[in-house]
């Protein structure tokens, strides 16, 4: 088996949680507000794409993290100290958005919006993910895994989590009949028995091939039903 290359990272050298590291870096190059960016939303089946921006300009609160690692009463505490110590500006990019751009030019979009959003404007941004959106009003770079990386980007991944879950109990009061509440609109076995049952309703993403078979738009192809995991609280 061939061996790692000395540049490779290993597992030990990774963070156990997100730190200023990235961060310090973009300082040490001259910046000197760092905006942390991350979205919440792109695989589920309904419901809007939901995208956060965050400046620490202080001291950012202990406990942050990816939120896919924090439980619910955690991010929702975060979620409070965050736009209590930061300067956040949210995005909502709708379902008919994500329907007439597609989930990944929705969510470019989401991000730029987001960064411009800010009262005090960035001089860099760190983006989670593969790729930078177009248009930002600076320099920035995508960071594969940054929200576990990054503590700004960790940051809005608890704010764009925590918005869009509110966003989705609201949507769950309006049409009960879906589960809404419980699986935020992702491929769960729980979510799809509710489609069967009732059929697409307006939140769900027409752009999607699930809901598109299910309005008889597509023919069936049985891998795109193997259902999620019903997501963590």
């Amino acid at each position: 088996m061939p061996k790692p290359s000395p540049d490779s990272p290993r597992l030990l050298d990774l963070p156990a949680a997100p730190t200023r590291r990235i961060e310090a870096q973009a300082r040490r190059r001259g910046a000197t507000l760092v905006a942390g960016v991350d979205e919440a939303g792109r695989g589920p089946l309904a419901g809007p794409v939901v995208v956060a921006a965050v400046v620490f300009d202080g001291r950012a609160p202990k406990g942050l993290d990816d939120s896919k690692r924090l439980t619910a009463a955690e991010r929702e505490r975060l979620h409070d100290v965050i736009l209590d110590r930061a300067c956040v500006s949210v995005v909502v990019a709708s379902r008919a958005r994500i329907d007439r751009m597609n989930i990944l030019r929705a969510s470019l979009w989401g991000m730029t919006r987001a960064v411009r959003g800010l009262s005090r404007q960035p001089d860099y941004v760190l983006v989670d993910g593969n790729m930078l959106p177009p248009g930002l009003p600076c320099p920035g770079e995508a960071v594969i895994g940054g929200d576990g990386l990054s503590v700004s980007i960790a940051a809005a991944s608890i704010v764009a989590k925590v918005t869009r879950d509110r966003l989705m109990q609201a949507v769950g009061r309006a049409y009960p009949d879906y589960g809404f509440d419980s699986h935020k609109g992702y491929s769960t076995r729980t979510h799809f028995a509710a489609i069967d049952r009732h059929g697409p309703c307006i939140h769900h993403r027409r752009s999607f091939a699930p809901v598109r078979i299910a309005l008889g738009l597509e023919p069936v192809q049985a891998e795109l039903f193997a259902p999620q995991p019903e997501p963590a609280e």
